[in-house]
């Protein structure tokens, strides 16, 4: 099922996202100027009319986006190499007492050294997309990486000392 979603400017307040959801619900998400966020729903009977309503503050956000993300980023990868021929999405686990524990993502060189990049780290239940070269690496992390079988390969050899 493809969800659309609509985004309308609020002058003065933020952006608000709106999408229909499978039982016909009307969800809005009001990103606010200030950083927090407010959510809404509104029934068929008055799209007008919000049901329920509940704010959210910018870290509140994150935690919430990345619990909704955290079970679906690896499936939205792989759909994502379906669609380009010779692309391929795999998991690098930096294992303890290997050379990139304890050291910033970017020491590592991974895009350059291999051809694949790192698109997201999961740490336990949390996930970090796009992960910056100051992320620091820990024992247990699953790096992400999208590129071609043998890039991935480099990466996992990469991170294996």
């Amino acid at each position: 099922m493809q969800v659309d979603v609509n985004e309308v400017l609020l002058p003065g307040v933020g952006l608000l996202y709106e999408f229909v959801n499978l039982e016909g619900d009307k969800v809005g998400v009001i990103a606010r100027r200030a950083g927090d966020f407010e959510l809404a729903v509104y029934g068929e009977e008055d799209p007008d009319q919000a049901r329920a309503v509940f704010r959210l503050t910018g870290e509140e956000a994150d935690v919430l986006a990345e619990i909704l993300g955290a079970p679906r980023i690896a499936e939205r990868f792989a759909d994502l190499t379906k669609e380009v021929p010779g692309l391929s999405a795999g998991q690098v686990e930096v294992v303890a007492g290997t050379p990139l524990v304890g050291r910033p993502l970017g020491e590592s060189r991974a895009r350059t050294r291999t051809g694949a990049s790192i698109v997201a780290i999961v740490r336990g239940e949390k996930v970090i997309p796009s992960p910056g070269p100051e992320e620091v690496l820990r024992a247990g992390d699953v790096l992400v990486v999208i590129g071609t079988r043998e890039g991935i390969a480099a990466v996992d050899q990469l991170v294996r000392g």
